[in-house]
This record gives structure tokens, sequence and C-alpha cells, in this order.
């Protein structure tokens, strides 16, 4: 029949989910940003974010590769983690408002 689930089960499924919602948001995240920020800050440019954190968010919800510890799958997480640490927050400096969330007001006229 089937084998019971064990903690390390619950640890591999838990691992796997933060995961997933980092490189999500990695992703999301280079997408929200303008491109003319990432070379500002010496943080190569946009479309190479978004191809290695759309890979990194790819090669996690393939089937053969989804373990957390697969090879393709840590390099994801490298390159996502890559990004939130070292290249999100220069480029959320450089980008302002149009990047995301913050700024003032949120229209042609300014604030309220």
């Amino acid at each position: 029949m089937f084998s019971p689930i064990t903690i390390v089960d619950y640890l591999t499924i838990a691992l796997w989910l933060i995961l997933l919602v980092m490189k999500a948001f990695a992703l999301g995240d280079a997408v929200m940003r303008p491109a003319e920020a990432f070379p500002a800050v010496d943080k190569q440019t946009k479309p190479l974010w978004l191809i290695l954190t759309g890979l990194a968010l790819l090669i996690h919800l393939i089937p053969q590769f989804g373990s957390p510890i697969s090879l393709l799958n840590i390099a994801g997480t490298i390159a996502a983690a890559v990004y939130l640490v070292g290249v999100r927050p220069a480029v959320r400096e450089v980008g302002g408002s149009r990047g995301g969330r913050g700024g003032r007001g949120g229209g042609p006229s300014g604030g309220w």
C-alpha cells in the first residue's frame, strides 16, 4: 500500500513551497522594475534578469527538476536569491515610484 508521510516529506513540501514563492516574487519584481534602472546601477540588464528568474521558476515547476535539492533547482534558487538580495535593493532606489510601490502621488498632477 502507501507508505506513511514522514517529517522529511513535510519539510520537503514546505521548502518547495517557500522556494516557489521566492522565485515567483523575484520574477514578478523584475517585471515591474523599469529597464533603465538595471544598467544605471551596474546590475546587468532587465531581459537577463527576466530570463534568469523566469527559468528558475520554470525549472522549479518541472516535476523532473522539482525537488528543492536538484542541481538545476539549486542554481535557480541562487539566481533568484542574488536578484532579491543584490539587484532588487539597488534597482528600487533608482527606479523610484515607476517600478512598483512607493513614491508620491499616483497621477500626472502628483498627490491628492
